[in-house]
This record gives structure tokens, sequence and C-alpha cells, in this order.
């Protein structure tokens, strides 16, 4: 009974991540592994799975067979699909969500919709702005497919060489944006919360 009760107010969140950049020691990857640092050690319950959207094809309706998609992007879907909630560590490329990351984007809005009523969060590493303009779009575009992103709190990262908010592989080590982050989560989790008992 009492191992019951914990469960019950601890209800498992899948979090599923999409990072918008290629690179191997990218800081929006950083991101997401100190995500999943995070909720491994403080956030019980909630659980982050990096989801790679680099070898899914660009969007050809060409591609859609009798209302079903190739394999890898069925697989991508189906992720998301799971997921209770998304998180989004994107870079800002031409003020705007980089290529990759918008593919992937329109990938799972193709019918139907996968990203229907998931709460969403927002954390972005970038040169000049910090990627305040890449977030604002994705904000825009999830007004169209039906993402509910919370407001506050925000992070946006001016990552210019040279800093020492990141390591030489990407990884987060300044301990103000940890503590940062996490606030993100806590926030997505009882955001996400909320909606799962409205």
């Amino acid at each position: 009974m009492a191992s019951d009760s914990i469960a019950n107010s601890n209800p498992t969140i899948k979090v599923a991540a999409l990072c918008g950049s290629l690179r191997r020691a990218s800081h929006n990857r950083g991101f997401i592994r100190c995500a999943t640092e995070i909720c491994n050690e403080s956030i019980p319950g909630m659980k982050v799975e990096f989801i790679d959207i680099e070898s899914l094809p660009f969007v050809n309706t060409d591609l859609e067979k009798n209302g079903t998609y190739p394999p890898i992007v069925e697989v991508f879907r189906q992720k998301i699909l799971e997921a209770d909630c998304i998180l989004f560590a994107s870079p800002e490329y031409n003020y705007s969500v980089p290529a990759l990351l918008k593919n992937a984007i329109d990938w799972a809005s193709r019918p139907p919709n996968v990203w229907a009523d998931k709460t969403a969060a927002i954390v972005s590493a970038a040169g000049g702005s910090g990627g305040n303009r890449c977030q604002y779009q994705i904000r825009q575009i999830g007004v169209f497919i039906d993402l509910h992103f919370i407001n506050k709190p925000e992070l946006f990262i001016v990552a210019k060489a040279p800093q020492n908010k990141f390591d030489e592989d990407g990884n987060v080590n300044d301990d103000t944006i940890k503590k940062r982050l996490m606030n993100i989560l806590l926030s997505l989790r009882a955001f996400t919360l909320r909606l799962r008992h409205k």
C-alpha cells in the first residue's frame, strides 16, 4: 500500500528530447544530457529520452503510402506519440529554426498530428541572442500543431568563444545554468500533470 502511494505521488512522465544541432560537441545536446542527469538524480518519475532525428528523410508526401510513412518516420512518430511532453534544445540559424528540427516537427505533424495536446519547453544556446528568435518561432509553430508551452522560466544562453559555461564536449559545467534547467523541468512536470488531470 505504501509503495502504491509513492507511485501515485510520482507518476511517470516521459519527456521526448529533440536537438536542433548535429554537432558532436553541441551545447544544445549538452542541455539534453544535463536534463537527463537532473531527472535521473533529482526529479523522481520524470524520464528524458533523446530522440535522434538525424536520419529522417526530408518531408516528401511522395514517401507516404496509403496513410503510412517510411519505417524510420513511423518509429519517430511513435516515440513522439508515446511521450507525455517535449523538450526542444536548439541553436538559432539565420534568425530561425534549424532545418533539421523543422523537418522533424513537420513529419510528426502529418496526419494524424502526434504533437497534439502535449506540453513542451524550449532551451537554447547560440551566439548573439542566445537563440531567442528561434524559440519564438518554435512557439509560433506550436500554435498550429497544438503544443502547449510553458511560458516561464526561460533559458537563452549566449554561447560565444571563449566561454566557461560548457566544456569542450558541450557538457554544461555552470551550476547556475544547471539550476535554471532544473527549474524549467520542474515547471514542465507541473504543467504536464496539470493538463493530465484537467
